[in-house]
């Protein structure tokens, strides 16, 4: 883990019951936000750079909760 709150996609998927692919997606396309839910570390990155994603764990974990809660609920309605 790198520290006690940023952890790698891979960990994090891991520990979120998801894939990197969907965590990939969620952050892409917003549901994840920059600087709360993750953020880029260029750390021992030559340039070109590609940052690679750290994670919030805890807070991705209550946006994904609700995310699946709230598509859960507009399916059965």
């Amino acid at each position: 883990m790198l520290g006690d709150i940023w952890s790698s996609s891979e960990l994090a998927a891991e520990k979120l019951g998801i894939t990197e692919i969907k965590l990939s997606f969620l952050r892409e396309n917003g549901i994840l936000k920059p600087g709360i839910h993750w953020k880029s570390s260029p750390l021992g990155q030559k340039k070109p750079w590609k940052p690679i994603a750290l994670y919030n764990i805890n807070m991705c974990r209550s946006i994904i909760n609700k995310f699946y809660f709230e598509e859960n609920n507009s399916i059965a309605a």
